[in-house]
């Protein structure tokens, strides 16, 4: 009988990753750029190639170990190779029985296919029928969800969530999202929605645009971007207009741990302090480029660059405290950009939590995420266990 393997396909604005995966072991794993300006097409075709590409590959490394001739030269020939990779439209006909998973940015409805929204960052993307488009182009049968709920997917089969019954994940980085896995079944609510933590509304962030078009919500507080852009106007002494999660009057029992820390964010709206103006001046000449610049100044004690992350953190763990209040989940993991941050980010965000859990929640794990961005990879390939939540077949 020939086994089945799955191309597991990760699609983003800046690029698109896919591997093949084989009794859960990911390997062969490619990365090219998305062709975001291009339009839908380009990226369905650019999906189509690497795909191709990661069977070739695969069937080639599977032909080396059985002394066979796998189907490795037929590796880059897009949509046009797939006759060859894959023989009939059931995708038997070489060394395995192949099929595509994937997690693609968007609001997705993984029972239809189609991407119900999607940001400015994949232009046309919204209203593509991905299985549709993607299935014509391969002869395969394929799976998709949101990107950020196979990382959900990817984390609960095998990486900090794996074992629990319920488990959140969230992605805090450019953005801030979510994914929701109940008794091994992936929430994603009317109009495939369910996820978008960072749209929560936060004290911390009142006032402050979100790249949604709303106003106040966690993700404007307390994202890479919004951490840098707070830092920006701390450092040009704006700080004024920077809120503070301290208001109004939120976890005054804290107040006396916060006030002995000077990188803590706790003194409310009144950022202007003597220590800060001092910090403001010297740092007014060297303003960090991006978010990875910034966390390094906050490693090496830039007092602005903590206090930004301090009040971002703090922002984003007063939600999830909320959210868990909510949800109750088993275990919280935290993946993405501003996870790899040190204890200057993780420190508050804990704290932050722990002070807005109900008692019923207390004790609630907090945990970073293990598997990267392979996550989104074993999750798009999960899409075809029988476990991952996906009820309705879509090929």
């Amino acid at each position: 009988m020939t086994p089945p393997a799955t191309v597991a396909v990760d699609v983003g604005g800046t690029k698109i990753r896919a591997g093949s995966v084989i009794d859960g072991n990911l390997a062969h794993v490619r990365s090219v750029p998305t062709p975001a300006t291009a339009g839908a097409q380009a990226v369905l075709d650019t999906i189509a190639e690497v795909a191709a590409a990661v069977i070739a590959e695969t069937s080639g490394a599977r032909g080396a170990e059985t002394g066979g001739h796998g189907s490795a030269a037929t590796a880059g020939r897009g949509s046009a190779g797939f006759g060859g990779l894959v023989g009939g439209g059931d995708g038997s006909g070489s060394d395995f029985v192949w099929r595509i998973g994937i997690g693609a940015a968007g609001v997705i409805d993984p029972s239809s296919g189609l991407v119900v929204s999607a940001t400015e960052s994949l232009p046309g993307w919204a209203g593509t029928d991905l299985v549709a488009e993607l299935s014509a182009r391969t002869g395969l049968p394929v799976r998709v969800v949101n990107d950020v709920h196979a990382h959900a997917l990817g984390e609960a089969a095998a990486g900090a969530s794996r074992g629990a019954r319920s488990c959140l994940l969230v992605a805090a980085g450019t953005g801030i999202g979510g994914g929701f896995i109940a008794d091994g079944h992936l929430l994603t609510g009317r109009n495939s929605a369910a996820g978008h933590i960072g749209h929560v509304p936060v004290a911390a962030a009142a006032g402050l645009g979100c790249p949604c078009s709303g106003t106040g919500h966690v993700e404007a507080i307390a994202s890479g971007p919004a951490v840098l852009e707070t830092y920006r106007r701390l450092a040009s002494g704006s700080g004024e207009r920077v809120p503070g999660p301290a208001e109004p009057a939120a976890h005054e029992h804290s107040h006396n741990q916060e006030s002995a820390n000077p990188s803590s964010s706790s003194s409310g709206p009144n950022l202007g302090s003597d220590h800060d103006a001092a910090a403001a001046s010297a740092n007014s000449a060297s303003v960090p480029a991006n978010t990875r610049e910034l966390a390094a100044a906050a490693s090496a004690g830039d007092a602005l660059a903590i206090r930004a992350f301090d009040i971002g953190a703090r922002a984003l763990g007063s939600a999830l405290g909320g959210i868990v209040n909510v949800l109750s989940p088993e275990v919280v993991v935290i993946g993405g950009g501003l996870a790899e941050m040190d204890g200057i980010w993780w420190g508050p965000l804990r704290e932050a939590f722990a002070a807005d859990l109900i008692p019923a929640a207390s004790g609630t794990q907090l945990v970073k995420a293990e598997l990267g961005q392979d996550a989104a990879l074993i999750g798009a390939a999960g899409l075809w266990n029988d476990d991952c939540g996906q009820k309705k077949e879509t090929h």
